[in-house]
């Protein structure tokens, strides 16, 4: 996108507001510890229904119930049925079996090699290219159609000459040279591999909360990192850290001449490698070889300008209490809670204290405006610091208004308040711009609070988990109301209607100043 090509961004914490959202509504869920697609396959064909996704590898799986892309679900034609089906949503759903029919072939078990030689994550095409050049593909019915898909057409009707994909290996394997052979049938036939269902069993997931997994095993994750991952209590992110010592950062829209958001967050991640990659103290029974005081090295894929670079990030030298061997990852949850809330509020640089007058789900974010306040580079403006508490007191004015505490008594002036919001929303903006540097802090905020939210979750929830999933940020607004300040500062007093949403403001305004 930012070389000018189309493509796709969604918000940096879409992952975790999903999760949120999915607890929210009781959507019963699994995190996987790799690859989710055959741990997908295996389940939906356990339970014989349809996998509904957006991936295309789904299409080559050999599924009970078929696959339904989301992309042919048309949303805003539900129609009534009669009997006990009710209500529906049409769309579409593809087997692998009439997909081979209509090719003519014999064995469903050629589609994974057929997607395979079509190029996927592990080969490239290059590799094939001798075969390409070399063979005569029949047309078929796409005959005379040219495009794109005359390839694809062709190879389905060559493939339907065999019975096994053994027996297809062996042929394409002949165009190719002789000392290349070996090492393509190998790709070849694992690639192929990530196409059969998982005969891991996810129902025991689903029923008794229980994940197993062999890799997980091999690679010797501690049991409640493998059980918080599989719940969605902590990110991917800490699997790629712990098992490949590596993690790619998303880009945002950000001011490309500047460092990448992400720089601001370092020193909260090089705390989050210290923790899951603690090398042992103990010099009983080491080698001399393991016998070293260096700190874990992790690879950061990160923006820099319009390009990918890898950085080489050393992991923080943990505070005493995180460095004993009797607390080792497997032991983390019983270091002392007040040891672990110390370690996350001393990351961000704040006290218990500071954050007391704050209502408990807003400390984390708080905590993390100040990290943001005194870490980002260029500094934070007022402006923005202030666009960006507003918009957190709205979401707490929606939040009231919209979902009241039946034990409480709601306050006319918060529903008056809140009226007036939605009717200062829908006016015109008058400055319309789109400020690129203020939209780069904002994005700084929100590689902090992933982070601070990533820590928080590793150390097992110090502070409450804010509700991301509707109401913490919301970047149209929090852009909106920066502009305005600019131009009409009076729009601090937004919710002036309402004196607890006015408190609350300044209560939050005068910890991050202080």
């Amino acid at each position: 996108l930012s070389r000018g090509a189309g493509g796709c961004l969604v918000p940096l914490l879409t992952r975790e507001a999903f999760v949120q959202a999915l607890g929210r509504l009781g959507v019963p869920f699994v995190q996987c510890f790799a690859e989710a697609d055959r741990e997908i396959a295996g389940l939906a064909n356990r339970w014989g229904c349809p996998v509904l996704s957006l991936d295309s590898d789904f299409f080559v799986f050999d599924l009970a119930g078929g696959y339904c892309p989301l992309s042919h679900f048309q949303w805003q034609s539900v129609r009534a049925a009669a009997g006990p089906r009710g209500c529906y949503v049409p769309a579409r759903c593809f087997s692998a079996e009439t997909f081979c029919g209509h090719f003519g072939h014999r064995s469903k078990a050629l589609l994974p090699l057929f997607a395979v030689m079509n190029g996927n994550d592990y080969i490239g095409l290059e590799a094939l290219e001798p075969f390409f050049s070399k063979v005569h593909l029949p047309r078929g019915c796409a005959a005379g159609r040219g495009g794109k898909h005359l390839r694809l057409q062709g190879l389905l009707n060559w493939l339907a000459q065999f019975a096994e994909p053994a027996e297809a290996v062996d042929s394409v394997l002949k165009y190719l040279k002789k000392h290349q052979r070996e090492e393509i049938r190998e790709l070849l036939c694992t690639s192929m591999e990530d196409y059969a269902p998982s005969e891991m069993n996810l129902e025991d997931f689903f029923q008794n909360g229980s994940y197993e997994c062999e890799a997980a095993r091999k690679a010797e994750v501690p049991q409640w990192v493998l059980d918080d991952l599989a719940k969605g209590k902590l990110a991917p992110f800490v699997i790629n850290v712990l098992i490949l010592r590596s993690t790619f950062l998303r880009v945002q829209v950000e001011n490309m001449q500047r460092p990448s958001a992400h720089s601001t967050a370092l020193p909260i991640r090089r705390v989050i490698y210290g923790l899951l990659l603690r090398v042992s103290h103990s010099t009983e029974d080491a080698s001399p070889s393991k016998q070293t005081n260096e700190l874990p090295i992790v690879c950061e894929f990160d923006r820099c300008q319009k390009t990918l670079k890898k950085t080489f990030v050393q992991a923080a030298s943990l505070p005493p209490d995180f460095c004993d061997d009797r607390f080792p990852l497997d032991k983390l949850m019983e270091v002392p809670m007040s040891c672990r809330q110390m370690l996350l509020l001393e990351t961000l640089g704040v006290t218990m204290s500071f954050l007391e007058p704050i209502p408990s789900h807003l400390q984390l974010p708080i905590a993390v405006t100040c990290y943001w306040m005194h870490c980002s580079e260029p500094k934070v403006k007022l402006n923005q610091l202030k666009a960006l508490l507003l918009m957190i007191v709205s979401g707490e004015l929606q939040r009231i208004t919209d979902d009241p505490d039946p034990t409480v008594l709601p306050a006319e002036d918060d529903n008056i308040a809140y009226n007036e919001f939605l009717k200062w929303k829908e006016k015109k903006l008058q400055n319309n711009n789109f400020d690129l540097d203020a939209a780069h802090s904002f994005c700084q905020w929100q590689c902090c609070l992933q982070m601070g939210l990533y820590l928080n979750q590793l150390l097992g929830a110090p502070l409450s988990e804010p509700d991301l999933s509707s109401r913490l940020y919301t970047g149209t607004l929090v852009h909106r109301l920066y502009q305005e300040l600019k131009s009409a500062p009076s729009v601090e007093n937004l919710f002036i209607l309402s004196p607890k949403m006015a408190q609350l403001y300044l209560v939050l305004l005068n910890t991050v100043e202080s």
